[in-house]
C-alpha cells in the first residue's frame, strides 16, 4: 500500500491511486475463478457435506460466485469436536507464541487484501473502498488483540501477599481461556466481524468454530485460509457453512460450545441468548445486535460538515450497517437549509456495480431485503413524504440485481413505528426539533444504543456526550455522523439492546470477555 497512507473508514475518501490500480488487478483475477466449489475446513482438512448451495451475487444473479457446503448437525458436531481436541495444546502454549502466529495471520490478510476485497464487493455488494476497509480492519483488529495481550503481559497479575507469620504466601490472578468458542458473523462485514472476534478468541487461547451468514460464505472461507496458511495448528480454527436453522441451531444448542460471539439482529440474538442459556450451566455470550442510530444537529452546526457526515453514514453499504444513520433530528432554524443540502448530496450518489470506481451504492443483499425496502418506502410515503428515492431500479443491468435508491423521508409522525424499527436499508428519516433537549429525548427513546452523531458547538457537544445513551458517539465528524469506528481509535460496541457486554471491540476491555479468572495461591 502507498507509503504514509493508512486505510481506515475515516481516510478512505481520498485514497492514493495505487489502491484503485491494485483493486482492479485483483478483480480481474477473482472474476476469472468464479463458480468453483468450496469445502468446509474442519480439523485442518477440507470437509464435504451431504448437500451444497449456490452463492450468487446481489449485483447480478447470473454471477455464480461459488458452490458451498450445506452443513447439518453432524457437521457441526465434527467441527466442535475438532476444536475440542485442539484446545489443550493451544491453550497451554505461551501467549507470546499465540501472538506471533496471529500476527502472521494478520500479515497474510494484508498480503491478500485486494483479492479478498474484490470478492467482498461481489458477494456483499460493498463498494471498493468500503470493501478494502472491511478487510484492512480485520487485520488491524487481530493486531490490536495481540497488542492488548502484550500490554497486559498475558493478563497475569501478582496480587497481595497474605500476612501469615512463618509462611510466605504468593497470589496471582491469571485470565484463562474458556475452551471452544463459536463465532457467528453477519453478511454486512463478513471479514471484520468474523476476523475480529476470531482473533480475540484465538489469541486468548480458545479454539474456534466460525460460521458465516448464508449470504456470505465466500469471504469467510478466504479468511479461514489466511488463518490456516499462517500456521495455526489443525483444529484451532474451523469453518462451517449452512443454514442458521439447521447448522447454526445445532452449534448453539450443543454443550460442546464454551462461549459465543454473535453479530446480527436483536430478535435472532435474543433467541440465541435464550437457547444458549438452556445448556447444563451458564456460558459467556457476546452479542452485538444492531442499532437505530440518530444524528442531532443544532442551529450552531457547520451545515456542510453535517450534511456530508449524515449522507455518508446513512447510505454507506446501502444503509446495511448496524451503525447506519437512520434518524436525523434538526433544530428548526436550520432545518430547511440542511435538509435541502442532504437531499442534494443524496441525489448525487452513484448507484450500480460496486466494483466500479465511481459507484457509492451497490445492491442490497438479497430478495428479502429488496422486498422490505419496497414495503417500508410505501409505508413512509403514506405516513409522510419521500423527499428523494423511494424506488427500486429494474431497467437493464439493474434488473438482475437488488438495487434500491437512497431514500430520505420527512413529515413522518414521531409515534410511527419506523422511528424505532431497524430497517437496515438505504432509508433515513428526518424531523424538526425545537432544541437540543428535545432532540436528545427522541434520540434516546429506543431499545437500541449503538452509535450517535452530533453537530453543533463544543459546549453543546459536551451535553450531548453526557446524555446520549450509546456505546460509540461522534461530534462534528464529516467522515461519518454515526459510522466509521476503527480498532484502537473508536472501539465499537453498544448499550441497551445493541449489545450484551457493555464493552467495545477493538478497545481496552474486550479481550477479557474471552477469558475467565483463576486465582493461584501458593503458601511456602
Amino acid at each position: 500500500m502507498a507509503e504514509n497512507f493508512k486505510l481506515t473508514y475515516a481516510t478512505m475518501f481520498n485514497p492514493p491511486e495505487e489502491l484503485h490500480m491494485r483493486y482492479e488487478e485483483a478483480l480481474v483475477k477473482v472474476k476469472a475463478g468464479l463458480g468453483q466449489e468450496y469445502k468446509m475446513l474442519i480439523g485442518g482438512k477440507d470437509h464435504i457435506a451431504s448437500a451444497t448451495f449456490e452463492d450468487r451475487s446481489p449485483v447480478n444473479s447470473d454471477w455464480l460466485l461459488g458452490v458451498f457446503q450445506k452443513g447439518n448437525e453432524q457437521d457441526a458436531l465434527l467441527a466442535l469436536r475438532a476444536a475440542r481436541r485442539a484446545f489443550p495444546d493451544w491453550s497451554r502454549r505461551k501467549w507470546q507464541e499465540r501472538v506471533k502466529l496471529l500476527r502472521k495471520a494478520a500479515d497474510t490478510i494484508d498480503a491478500r487484501l485486494f483479492e479478498i476485497a474484490a470478492a467482498l464487493s461481489l458477494e456483499v455488494g460493498k463498494n471498493r473502498m468500503e470493501a478494502l476497509g472491511d478487510v484492512a480492519e480485520t487485520a488491524d483488529l487481530i493486531r490490536y488483540a495481540c497488542s492488548e495481550m502484550e500490554r497486559n503481559n498475558g493478563y497475569i497479575v501478582e496480587m497481595g501477599r497474605d500476612p501469615l507469620v512463618g509462611y510466605s504466601s504468593v497470589n496471582f490472578s491469571v485470565l484463562r481461556p474458556y475452551g471452544v468458542w463459536l463465532v457467528i458473523s453477519p453478511f454486512n462485514f463478513p471479514a471484520a466481524l468474523t476476523g475480529g472476534p476470531v482473533g480475540a478468541a484465538l489469541v486468548t487461547g480458545n479454539t474456534v468454530v466460525m460460521k458465516p451468514a448464508t449470504d456470505t460464505p465466500w469471504v469467510v472461507r478466504l479468511l479461514a485460509e489466511c488463518f490456516r496458511d499462517a500456521g495455526l495448528p489443525d483444529g484451532v480454527i474451523n469453518y462451517v457453512t449452512g443454514s442458521g436453522r439447521t447448522l447454526g441451531q445445532a452449534l448453539i444448542s450443543c454443550n460442546e460450545v464454551d462461549g459465543v460471539t454473535f453479530t446480527g439482529s436483536l430478535d435472532v440474538g435474543t433467541r440465541i441468548y435464550r437457547d444458549f442459556a438452556g445448556c447444563n450451566y451458564l456460558r459467556p455470550i457476546i452479542l452485538e445486535l444492531g442499532g437505530k442510530n440518530p444524528a442531532v444537529v443544532t442551529r450552531n452546526a457547520d451545515l456542510e460538515r453535517a450534511a456530508v457526515g449524515i449522507v455518508r453514514s446513512a447510505f454507506g453499504l446501502q444503509g446495511q450497517k448496524c451503525s447506519a444513520c437512520s434518524r436525523i433530528y434538526i433544530e428548526e432554524p436550520v432545518y430547511d437549509a440542511l435538509v435541502g443540502r442532504i437531499v442534494a448530496l443524496t441525489e448525487k450518489l452513484a448507484l450500480g456495480d460496486p466494483t466500479e470506481r465511481s459507484v457509492y451504492l451497490g445492491p442490497v443483499i438479497n430478495q428479502s431485503s429488496y422486498q422490505e425496502y419496497q414495503q417500508f418506502t410505501e409505508e413512509l410515503a403514506k405516513a409522510g413524504s419521500i423527499l428523494t428515492g423511494g424506488k427500486v431500479l429494474t431497467e437493464g443491468a439493474y434488473g438482475k440485481g437488488f438495487f434500491c435508491t437512497p431514500t430520505i423521508a420527512a413529515d413522518v409522525p414521531l409515534h410511527h413505528r419506523l422511528w424505532k424499527h431497524e430497517m437496515f436499508l438505504p432509508i433515513s428519516m428526518v424531523t424538526r426539533v425545537k432544541d437540543l433537549a428535545e432532540a436528545l429525548r427522541h434520540a434516546n427513546d429506543t431499545e437500541y444504543g449503538l452509535t450517535a452523531g452530533f453537530y453543533g458547538s463544543e459546549d453543546e457537544a459536551a451535553d450531548f456526550f453526557d446524555q446520549i445513551q450509546v456505546g460509540v458517539s461522534y461530534a462534528n465528524r464529516p467522515q461519518g455522523a454515526t459510522t466509521g469506528a476503527w480498532p484502537g481509535f473508536q472501539p465499537f460496541g453498544g448499550w441497551k439492546g445493541s449489545g450484551s457486554s457493555g464493552k467495545n471491540a477493538g478497545g481496552h476491555y474486550y479481550l477479557p470477555l474471552y477469558m475467565r479468572e483463576q486465582i493461584r495461591s501458593v503458601v511456602k
